[in-house]
């Protein structure tokens, strides 16, 4: 049986789960306003969570363990699961959620004393030194020579995510129909043509459309847009089976193999090389091993997702 998320509607992001609550955002610790160039925090939402949009006045990272964090920033999408993170730059505005019972880690930076150089949003490798040492500069009873030597090693540490967590939205009143449906429901499996002839233009407009916009054709598109909802979905416990069918997929192998060519490599060794407790459940079948593309390419997205639409 296939459980599914879905819930109420939510333009440009994911759609809410029942239960969700939308909150402003949250008041930055009172230690973030002291002398503290790196001030670490973390909260555990019970039921999930919506932060509407907003920014801060110091530079954020927010990470999470035990679920996944959406965050909609101007026309982007990330969905960054265990073992990574998010770097907001001060000033950003952003909106954001986390699943229920998530543990949700976040550390401000002072912008004037920080040595990262990073203007734009961009996904983090949370390596378990970096966590260990925002953890450790979350404590209140450091003194001053520990606390600065912390963060010394914490700026040595922090690096970019190799991994793409950042879908595009079009942003093209064109077919922006097109991404807010697939958003609502990933599992839509209308093809280029079914779209176009509900939209009232040839599937060549929509496909250059697309390319401008996002710099990937339809099928490519929503390649990658599953594969995101597919990082929330088994980091929730769900297996591949169960996700494969509930975002569309003929057979897990399929999925897999668009999996690997979106992250550049399989679900299950993706949850593995963070330490997730997301279900990876035959993951790494014989029948996906064959099907893998090139890592982190969507080139083949046409082929693959032709074959499952028409499943």
């Amino acid at each position: 049986m296939v459980r599914s998320s879905r819930s109420a509607a939510n333009p440009g992001m994911w759609r809410r789960e029942k239960g969700t609550v939308v909150r402003r955002a949250a008041a930055m610790p009172a230690r973030a306003q002291d002398a503290f160039v790196i001030t670490a925090g973390l909260h555990v939402p019970s039921v999930p969570t919506e932060w509407a949009p907003h920014s801060h006045v110091l530079h954020e990272l927010v990470w999470v363990r035990g679920g996944t964090l959406t965050s909609r920033v101007a026309d982007r999408v990330f969905t960054v699961c265990e073992g990574h993170g998010l770097w907001l730059p001060a000033g950003v505005v952003h909106a954001g959620r986390a699943t229920a019972g998530a543990r949700f880690h976040d550390a401000f930076f002072a912008p004037d004393r920080t040595p990262f150089a990073s203007a734009e949003p961009q996904a983090i490798a949370m390596t378990p030194l970096l966590e260990a040492l925002l953890t450790h500069l979350s404590r209140t009873d450091l003194d001053t020579a520990a606390r600065a030597r912390a963060e010394s090693v914490v700026f040595d540490v922090l690096r970019p995510s190799r991994h793409r967590f950042a879908l595009q939205l079009p942003g093209d009143p064109r077919i922006d129909t097109i991404a807010e449906t697939l958003l609502d429901d990933p599992a839509d499996g209308r093809s280029l043509e079914d779209w176009a002839g509900c939209l009232g233009m040839s599937d060549r407009t929509i496909t250059r459309a697309f390319r401008q916009a996002t710099g990937l054709s339809f099928a490519q598109w929503r390649q990658v847009l599953r594969v995101h909802r597919a990082l929330t979905l088994l980091s929730e416990g769900f297996d591949v089976m169960t996700v494969s069918e509930t975002l569309g997929y003929a057979q897990p192998s399929t999925f897999i193999a668009a999996f690997r060519r979106v992250m550049g490599t399989t679900p299950g060794a993706f949850f593995d090389s963070t330490g997730s407790t997301g279900s990876t459940d035959a993951a790494d079948s014989p029948d996906a091993a064959g099907m893998t593309g090139s890592a982190g390419s969507t080139g083949a997205a046409d082929s693959v997702e032709g074959r499952t639409d028409a499943a």
